[in-house]
C-alpha cells in the first residue's frame, strides 16, 4: 500500500516512519510512504504557501496553487487515488473507516496549516475529509501519522501476529479484554487463574466476557450497535444482576445490636 503526505513540514513524520511496525513493514515492502513538501511547488523566491484570508479576520490560509501544482504533478488530473484532507471539519475517524480506506491500494493524505487551505482545494481537488476528534491542532501531521499506523496494522502480514489487528479494541464491535505477562504474580496481585489454566477454551471464553464488561462499563454506546450471541447476552444479565443486587445490599440499613 502507497501514502503520499502532502505537507508544510514533512519533516516531522520521517521519525515515527522509522521506527516499529511501520519501519518493518516499510523494509518488508508492504507499506510505501512518500512525503511531499508544498514548498517546492511554489514559484515565487519566498517559497510564500499561505495568504491573509479575503474579508479579513485573524490568522492565515494556505494558497491553493501551490497545493493543486504538487497534488496534480504527483497524482495526475485527476488525481488517481483518494485525496484526504485532514482537518477538524471532517467525518470523524473510526476502526471502520480505517477499515474501508485499507482497501485502496494508494492513499494521498494533505495535512493543513494555519486558520485552514483555500475552499477551492475542499471544493475541487480533495476528494475525503477526516478528522481524529472534536479538538483542533496545530496541522494535519499527527493526524496523517494517526491514519498511516492505523491502516498498515491491517495489511496482511504487517503486524507479527496475523489475528493481532481482529483483536484490537474496536476492530470487533468491542473494546479490548485485559492483557497480564509475566510474573504470574506481584505486590501480591495475581493474574486470573483461568490464563494460567492452559484450557484455550475457557480462555476465550474469559477474553470475549471481559471484552463485554469493559465495554458494558466504558463504552455501553458501543454495544448498542454489536451483534451479541446468547452467552454475551446471558452474561451480560447475569453481571447486571449481581451489580444491582450488589446496590441493593449497599442500600439496606444494618441492624443495630
Amino acid at each position: 500500500m502507497r501514502f503520499d503526505v502532502f505537507s508544510l513540514l514533512p519533516q516531522v513524520l520521517q521519525p515515527y516512519l522509522d521506527a516499529s511496525i511501520l519501519q518493518r513493514a516499510i523494509q518488508n515492502n508492504l507499506l510505501e510512504v512518500y512525503l511531499h513538501d508544498i514548498r517546492s511547488w511554489t514559484t515565487d523566491k519566498h517559497h510564500v504557501t499561505d495568504d491573509t484570508p479575503f474579508g479579513g479576520g485573524g490568522g492565515m490560509v494556505m494558497k491553493p496553487e501551490p497545493i493543486f501544482a504538487a497534488v496534480e504533478d504527483v497524482l495526475g488530473s485527476p488525481p488517481a487515488c483518494p485525496v484526504i484532507l485532514l482537518t477538524p471539519q471532517g467525518r470523524t475517524y473510526t476502526q471502520q473507516i480505517a477499515q474501508e480506506l485499507s482497501a485502496h491500494p494508494r492513499i494521498a493524505l494533505l495535512c493543513g496549516r494555519y486558520e485552514g487551505v483555500d475552499e477551492r482545494v475542499r471544493e475541487h481537488l480533495v476528494t475525503d475529509e477526516i478528522s481524529i476528534g472534536d479538538y483542533v491542532l496545530t496541522g494535519g501531521e499527527i493526524p496523517a501519522l494517526l491514519l498511516i499506523d492505523s491502516i498498515t496494522r491491517l495489511i496482511p502480514g504487517a503486524l507479527g501476529d496475523p489475528d493481532g489487528a481482529q483483536d484490537d479494541s474496536f476492530a470487533s464491535g468491542l473494546l479490548e479484554y485485559p492483557h497480564y505477562t509475566r510474573p504470574a504474580e506481584f505486590r501480591g496481585w495475581r493474574v486470573p487463574d483461568v490464563l494460567l489454566s492452559g484450557n484455550h477454551a475457557k480462555i476465550e471464553r474469559w477474553r470475549r466476557d471481559q471484552a463485554l464488561l469493559r465495554t458494558l462499563r466504558r463504552r455501553p454506546d458501543l454495544l448498542e450497535k454489536f451483534e451479541l450471541n446468547k452467552k454475551d447476552r446471558e452474561f451480560l444479565k447475569k453481571r447486571e444482576q449481581e451489580e444491582v443486587d450488589s446496590t441493593n445490599n449497599n442500600l439496606r440499613p444494618t441492624s443495630e445490636s
